[in-house]
C-alpha cells in the first residue's frame, strides 16, 4: 500500500499572525504578573533624615552646677553637644553645626556674651516695614542687596551665648538631623535655656571632633 506523505506548508502570513499572538500573549502575562506583585512605596524625605538620639538630662548632676566646675564640650563628628559639672555629664544632646567643615571652627572659647533674645546681624529676611510680611527670606547680608522699600530683619537666636566676634555661638535652631547652620550650634529649645540658665560669662567651651 502506497503511503502519501503531505507536507505541510506555512505562508508568509501565517508566520507573521503567529508571532504577533505570542507577542500579545507575553504582553498579557506581563501585566498579570505586574499586578500581582505589591508595589514598592518611595520613602519620604523626613524618613531619609538620619534620626538623632534626644536629650538626656541627669538632674542630680546639673544640680551642682557652680561658676567654677561648668564647661561645654561640642563634638561635631558626633553631633552632640555635652554640658559638663566637673568630669560628670549633666546634659548630653543632639546638636546641628556648620553645614560646611570649618564653619563651625574647632578650638577652645569662652562665653562671651549671653542675650536671651538675640537676633542675628547677617542672617535673616527682608521685610515689608509696614506689614512686617517676608519679601525675601533667607538672605545674608555679606552678600544679598535689600529690594526696594524692605528692611533687614535678623534671625532669631533665642538663648544665644556667643563663642566669637564673629557670631560664631549656641543658640536655639532647628535640628534637621545632620549639619545645617550657618557655624553656629543649634540647639534644642528646652535644652538652650538649660545651658543659658547654667553658664556665665567666661564659661570653657570646646569644639572639637
Amino acid at each position: 500500500m502506497a503511503t502519501t506523505l503531505i507536507r505541510e506548508t506555512k505562508s508568509p502570513a501565517f508566520a507573521l499572525l503567529a508571532a504577533l499572538a505570542a507577542a500579545l500573549l507575553c504582553q498579557v502575562m506581563a501585566q498579570q504578573s505586574a499586578s500581582v506583585l505589591p508595589k514598592k512605596q518611595q520613602k519620604k524625605a523626613n524618613t531619609l533624615i538620619s534620626k538623632q538620639e534626644p536629650p538626656k538630662v541627669n538632674p542630680r548632676v546639673l544640680g551642682q552646677a557652680a561658676v567654677g566646675n561648668v564647661s561645654i564640650y561640642i563634638s561635631l563628628g558626633k553631633q552632640r553637644a555635652y554640658f559638663l559639672v566637673g568630669e560628670r555629664i549633666a546634659i548630653d544632646t543632639p546638636i546641628s553645626s556648620g553645614k560646611r567643615a570649618g564653619m563651625s571652627p574647632k578650638g577652645s572659647y569662652t562665653v562671651m556674651e549671653k542675650s536671651p533674645n538675640h537676633r542675628s546681624s547677617i542672617y535673616g529676611n527682608f521685610i515689608n516695614p509696614k506689614t512686617r510680611k517676608i519679601v525675601r527670606a533667607g538672605i545674608s547680608t555679606k552678600i544679598d542687596s535689600a529690594p526696594s522699600g524692605t528692611v533687614y530683619s535678623g534671625a532669631p537666636m533665642k538663648w544665644f551665648l556667643r563663642l566669637t566676634g564673629d557670631g560664631i555661638g549656641l543658640h536655639t535652631g532647628i535640628l534637621p538631623g545632620y549639619p545645617a547652620s550657618h557655624g553656629c550650634v543649634r540647639l534644642p529649645d528646652e535644652i538652650a535655656k538649660l545651658f543659658y540658665d547654667n553658664v556665665v560669662i567666661g564659661t570653657p567651651v570646646k569644639i572639637g571632633d
